[in-house]
């Protein structure tokens, strides 16, 4: 079966930006750009009248008219289905925790290399989710600050799903989950939406970012 499609948009003010990207992304197979704007109010009306949502939003933080953390507000209300990668030259502990607590899935600095852009959007594409050792480590320096009283959610999965889950936070897709497991990919998508039910979170993201925050995993960095 053909792989779909990856529909993408763009939001950033900075045209030469947007233009270069959009070429750019164009040219690797299996993705297309479908819809740009250069600010946060011109992507809202646009998704509003479209036929068909992208699946992937590029978006830059700091624009007129309605900025980037207004926009992810928007999204999560209105079009949950839209995931939001953030691509900013605002790097810091305070943008990115924001923007991970608005439902963002991905977040990387403006001057990423461009194969790096490429595999975070087929990553979020194929896994939910796709946050790079930096943004691990400030998610869990974020969480120890907060010294949250740790639940324990263990009780109320089984071991299985605590597998998926340590796999799933470990960044592994269905498919590989399935053959580590020596599952289906279904079966490993049922588990899924187990925990997401139980664990109370509305994306595989939001997933992970409970499960260390609660120590349901252990996930060693890659530094």
């Amino acid at each position: 079966m053909e792989a779909k499609t990856i529909q993408l948009a763009i939001t950033d003010d900075e045209l030469l930006f947007r233009k270069g990207m959009k070429l750019l992304l164009n040219g690797y197979e299996g993705i297309n750009v479908s819809m740009e704007s250069e600010n946060g109010l011109d992507l809202i009306n646009q998704l509003k009248n479209a036929t068909e949502l992208p699946d992937i939003l590029l978006l830059d933080l700091k624009m007129p008219e309605m900025n980037g953390i207004e926009v992810a507000k928007v999204i999560r209300q209105d079009f949950p289905e839209v995931k939001i990668i953030v691509l900013s030259t605002h790097f810091s502990r305070a943008f990115v925790i924001n923007m991970i607590e608005l439902s963002a899935v991905a977040y990387l600095p403006k001057n990423s290399q461009p194969a790096t852009v490429v595999e975070t959007i087929r990553a979020v594409h194929s896994k939910g989710f796709h946050y790079g050792d930096e943004v691990m480590e400030i998610i869990r320096e974020n969480l120890i600050s907060k010294k949250k009283e740790k639940i324990e959610f263990s009780t109320q999965l089984s071991k299985r799903e605590t597998e998926v889950l340590q796999l799933i936070c470990e960044q592994y897709s269905a498919p590989e989950i399935a053959e580590k497991l020596f599952i289906s990919p279904r079966t490993v998508d049922g588990h899924r939406n187990n925990l997401l039910l139980k664990l109370d979170c509305k994306n595989v993201a939001g997933l992970v970012v409970l499960a260390l925050q609660k120590e349901l995993v252990d996930i060693p960095l890659k530094y």
